[in-house]
């Protein structure tokens, strides 16, 4: 079985909003996170979406799923925990509760603010995971980088050949991202930051594929602005 797990936990505090999260806000007057479910759910290889997504909105997004699709049977929403991988999880604990967990089922997860993900990353993601257990879509560094240790002075810059922008989806060894997670201490949970994280800080590796540099996360109001620009040139 292949799962794809929509995170939409966020409280869109960097757009500036109070009144509604960037994931429930219209890009071309749809609500950003549709665009993802639309490429899950048109990709013949998903069995199974979950929706992570605060409680207050799952009506929200219930009504908003009636209008842009007709079946809706294989999508289920569940509750977002308080961080990225704690809303990941959540999403894995309630495949392995409801659905049990075989040894080569994957786990696609992408960001509900990333509305231009393609069938191509998901199919290159799901080719990747099925040889390597972990992939990671990255787009490369076209900025020169630079690291500070005191944010007043340059500590060092790497070569940008070797420096990627992380992106989603990314696609997991279902078991196996499990495992890995639960091996890991309080203090290491606090560190990680997104599935492939969980990987490395076990000392696993994990692969990259191609991505986008379309594939833009919405998190500014500046990011909206230039999300509604890609739209009108598609």
């Amino acid at each position: 079985m292949i799962y794809g797990i929509i995170l939409a936990g966020g409280s869109g505090t960097r757009m500036g909003l109070t009144d509604k999260p960037k994931q429930f806000l219209l890009l071309n007057n749809i609500p950003i996170f549709i665009y993802a479910v639309q490429q899950l759910k048109n990709n013949n290889k998903i069995n199974k979406i979950i929706i992570c997504a605060p409680k207050k909105w799952h009506s929200f997004i219930i009504e908003n799923l009636q209008t842009y699709f007709s079946d809706i049977d294989n999508i289920k929403i569940i509750e977002s925990g308080h961080t990225r991988n704690e809303t990941m999880m959540n999403g894995c604990d309630y495949i392995e509760k409801h659905y049990g967990i075989k040894d080569n089922d994957l786990v696609i997860t992408h960001d509900s603010v990333r509305p231009f993900i393609t069938q191509k990353m998901i199919n290159d993601n799901i080719k990747g995971a099925r040889k390597y257990s972990a992939v990671t879509t990255v787009s490369p560094a076209v900025d020169t980088m630079i690291i500070s240790t005191n944010e007043k002075t340059i500590t060092n810059i790497p070569t940008r050949n070797n420096i990627f922008h992380a992106q989603t989806p990314q696609t997991f060894n279902l078991r196996k991202l499990i495992s890995l997670y639960n091996k890991l201490n309080k203090k290491e949970k606090n560190i990680i930051t997104d599935g492939s994280s969980i990987f490395t800080i076990n000392n696993e590796t994990v692969y990259l594929v191609d991505g986008d540099s379309a594939n833009i996360k919405i998190t500014t109001k500046n990011d909206l602005l230039i999300a509604e620009a890609i739209i009108k040139t598609r």
